[in-house]
């Protein structure tokens, strides 16, 4: 079975298996995924993100550019990721190179956020200092006239980006801390699997 850490050969269906396990027992947010960069000073940064698919061997997300993850992922373009599903007892890591997404698949994906998000984007000068809540909400007062006809944009500063997995590692929580631990690593085409010591 592809959920099973002795038996799977393709760290990509086995993600898969499990990503599906934790939708359909996962109370908030099963996509949900701490982002790791590093900053122009060397020191690591880790964040909350949403996983939006995965494809062609890579974890796609969606940001503003301008952000501090943005910046440092265009400037480092390195970065790790670990899902934690607390009910199944189970984790995911990641580590891989960063690209940005095409502009069509920025768009695409922009056009299926809900309304209020698209303002959002807009009004939001994500990790910058904000002055005030109210300063916030009058951006947004401010992008809501200005869209109240018509479509949203998406803005040039907001895209996604592709993390092309060069290592996955699964855990599997085990009795008396003794878990289960497979780690998958790219060598050209294809992956070598290592059992590891918990």
């Amino acid at each position: 079975m592809e959920h099973d850490l002795d038996t799977a050969a393709d760290p990509f269906a086995l993600f898969d298996a499990w990503i599906g396990e934790a939708t359909a027992s996962e109370l908030n947010d099963p996509t949900a995924m701490a982002l790791a960069t590093v900053d122009e000073d060397g020191l690591p940064n880790v964040r909350m993100v949403l996983l939006k698919g995965v494809e062609d061997g890579g974890f796609v997300f969606f940001t503003n550019l301008e952000s501090n993850k943005g910046c440092e992922l265009l400037t480092n373009p390195k970065a790790a990721l670990c899902f934690h599903w607390k009910t199944l007892r189970r984790q995911v890591r990641v580590r891989g190179t960063v690209s940005r997404v095409g502009d069509a698949a920025a768009d695409a994906y922009f056009s299926t956020r809900p309304r209020g998000s698209r303002i959002g984007a807009w009004a939001s000068r994500q990790s910058r200092p904000l002055e005030s809540r109210f300063a916030l909400e009058k951006a947004v007062a401010g992008y809501a006239a200005k869209f109240a006809l018509g479509d949203v944009p998406r803005p040039e500063w907001w895209s996604g980006f592709r993390i092309q997995a060069e290592q996955l590692e699964f855990w599997k929580d085990g009795k008396f801390r003794l878990h289960d631990r497979v780690a998958f690593r790219r060598t050209g085409d294809a992956w070598e699997k290592t059992k590891l010591y918990p």
